[in-house]
């Protein structure tokens, strides 16, 4: 009833004529997730070595979705879900949709198909294995690409910055198909059409295709992703060029970049084991006038487990390590500690510690997935965090 009523609340907020919203399909949702976190940069340059203390809202989120039945096993779904920076309400990303907002039509036959935006089947593949998701001790410093880190170890300028958008993502301009289960077997792929802006016929506005095999049955889970991205010239979509690249537009035009990744669990009632790996690749080296050299790939992978050491906690580690891209001694390797002690079935109270540490020439920042992490430190940094935090569900 509460729920409905704060539907209500909501829902009147938004619609024309608020008198006539039908809210009955209206479900309402979200987390608050905030901590208390102190980092260190790790760095071993004087002017860029320092500690920092500061409370982090770690992907909390506010969600309203729905669906009607049209008969026959077919049903009209929607949801629109945004991000609530409760540290701080004008940071950037507290807009109406921000997160997974899709519309589409779901059969219980034929599978789901939507459109909007929404996590890439890349992406679904392997996040839920990340025990410290949404936190400082994210795995995304290292895996989805580890890109943006990765940059900065070539000495070839016109590379710095040409990313087109992380694999582990959520993309806008999404179309997805979603197959049903078949013997815990289901199938994912979605495409991205990229940035808007195209003004010229000569521009090129970039795309994606991202694919994913996902298998689950009693206490194992495996599963495969796959993902492409050519880049474009046309305005600075997640899939164009990003501002500041220091090479002229037409020059990133077919560009590719690509990522597979298996991943895997074992989960029981007293504790769970995961692993990750994943493999990227780019052409981008023609940029450097050496077309077909991978320059940013490399490969990656990710252990986790988790122990219930009652019925209300459990402790959890985690361990990630990047090997070298074309340069030596590039890699990286984080180690995370965490307990969790369950209030209730919907708060959670935590306590987590991450180091994340470079190789001699290695320059991954802890990604804190957003939460505003301390970005410098420099070649072979050793950045580290302590987070205290309170996880609320509803």
């Amino acid at each position: 009833m509460q729920k409905k009523i704060i539907a209500l609340a909501i829902a009147a907020a938004f619609a024309a004529p608020a008198a006539f919203a039908d809210t009955s399909n209206v479900t309402v949702y979200g987390v608050a997730n905030v901590s208390y976190d102190m980092t260190k940069t790790g760095s071993a340059v004087a002017a860029t070595s320092f500690s920092s203390n500061k409370v982090s809202s770690n992907t909390s989120r506010l969600g309203l979705k729905g669906t009607e039945d049209l008969g026959d096993g077919l049903s009209a779904i929607w949801q629109i879900e945004s991000l609530v920076n409760i540290d701080n309400s004008n940071a950037a990303g507290n807009t109406i949709g921000s997160r997974n907002t899709f519309a589409g039509l779901s059969s219980k036959t034929a599978g789901t198909v939507l459109l909007g935006r929404h996590d890439t089947p890349y992406n679904l593949s392997n996040r839920k294995y990340d025990l410290f998701a949404d936190g400082m001790a994210d795995n995304r410093s290292i895996m989805g690409g580890g890109r943006s880190s990765v940059q900065a170890t070539t000495t070839t300028a016109a590379i710095v910055n040409t990313v087109g958008a992380s694999f582990n993502g959520r993309q806008p301009e999404v179309i997805a198909y979603i197959s049903p289960a078949f013997n815990g077997l289901t199938g994912a792929i979605a495409y991205v059409a990229g940035a808007e802006t195209q003004t010229l016929a000569s521009q090129t506005k970039g795309s994606a295709w991202s694919l994913a095999a996902l298998y689950g049955n009693g206490p194992i889970s495996a599963n495969f992703g796959y993902e492409t991205h050519t880049l474009g010239s046309a305005g600075s979509g997640t899939l164009g060029f990003n501002t500041g690249t220091p090479v002229a537009a037409s020059a990133l035009a077919g560009l590719k970049e690509t990522a597979w990744t298996i991943s895997g669990g074992y989960k029981v009632e007293a504790f769970e084991l995961n692993a990750i790996y994943e493999k990227t690749s780019d052409n981008f080296g023609v940029l450097a006038g050496t077309p077909g050299t991978n320059v940013l790939g490399h490969r990656a992978y990710y252990l986790s487990g988790k122990y219930n050491v009652s019925a209300n906690d459990a402790v959890k580690l985690a361990y990630a390590n990047a090997g070298s891209n074309a340069s030596v001694n590039t890699g990286a390797t984080q180690i995370s500690l965490g307990y969790d002690h369950s209030l209730s079935k919907r708060t959670t109270v935590y306590a987590a510690y991450t180091k994340l540490s470079n190789d001699t020439v290695g320059v991954y920042v802890l990604s804190g997935n957003g939460t505003g992490a301390p970005t410098v430190g420099g070649a072979g940094a050793k950045p580290s965090a302590i987070s205290l935090g309170m996880k609320h569900t509803f």
